[in-house]
């Protein structure tokens, strides 16, 4: 007997579908006419919904160009908040993280376009950094709490939450210039591993590639 989907899980489908389309349709109108010509009316009407609606996605326009998803922030930060206390923390951002990329390899146009109108509108990247900082912040909050429940607290344990929240953004941004350059040798999760194997590794050499 195949067991039915629950509404819940319907729902946050159709909500995630939903926030894709205006993601979509905010970077290629963008790509297409320049991100200060595109509105939210604009966007809304190719994804399909009212302008009201896109506000149920999106805090502000700008957002739109440069974030696919505004909730996979907590998500990973559930993640490492319910991890068990044995697994390392390296590990523990890497799965958090792999679970959210999953789905990008299937996306890798709509992924240049968004690179390229990041390279032609420095107000959106601008923006990225700040929503960046943002979610560095909260991520190293998250591992400053799960190390306080083990035990380890102080500057140095700070410190430590601090750089592996900073590792999220710099392991993404490291794997995602490595899959454009490849041009499709390579797939991006395949690429994203790569990067945690090295900071696992250590860097004193690259990782031996036998």
């Amino acid at each position: 007997m195949v067991e039915r989907e629950r509404p819940a899980g319907l729902r946050e489908k159709k909500k995630q579908a939903t926030r894709h389309a205006l993601f979509e349709a905010a970077v290629r109108l963008a790509a297409e006419h320049g991100a200060q010509q595109v509105t939210v009316e604009a966007i809304s009407e190719r994804a399909g919904v009212s302008p009201r609606t896109f506000f149920n996605y999106f805090r502000s326009r700008e957002d739109a160009f440069v974030m696919s998803d505004p909730e996979v922030g907590e998500r990973i930060r559930q993640a490492v908040r319910e991890a068990p206390a044995e697994r390392s923390a390296l590990d523990v951002l890497r799965d958090a993280m792999a679970e959210q990329i999953a789905g990008m390899e299937l996306d890798r146009e709509l992924w240049s376009l968004v690179a390229l109108v990041l390279s032609r509108s420095p107000e959106l990247t601008s923006r990225l950094l700040s929503l960046q900082a943002e979610e560095e912040r909260a991520l190293a909050e998250a591992f400053t709490a799960r190390l306080r429940d083990q035990g380890r607290d102080g500057p140095r344990a700070q410190l430590y939450a601090w750089l592996l929240a900073s590792l999220s953004a710099a392991a993404t941004r490291v794997a995602m210039t490595q899959w454009y350059e490849h041009s499709g040798t390579e797939a991006f999760p395949d690429i994203f591993h790569q990067v945690f194997d090295q900071l696992a590794a250590g860097l004193a050499h690259p990782v031996d590639e036998s």
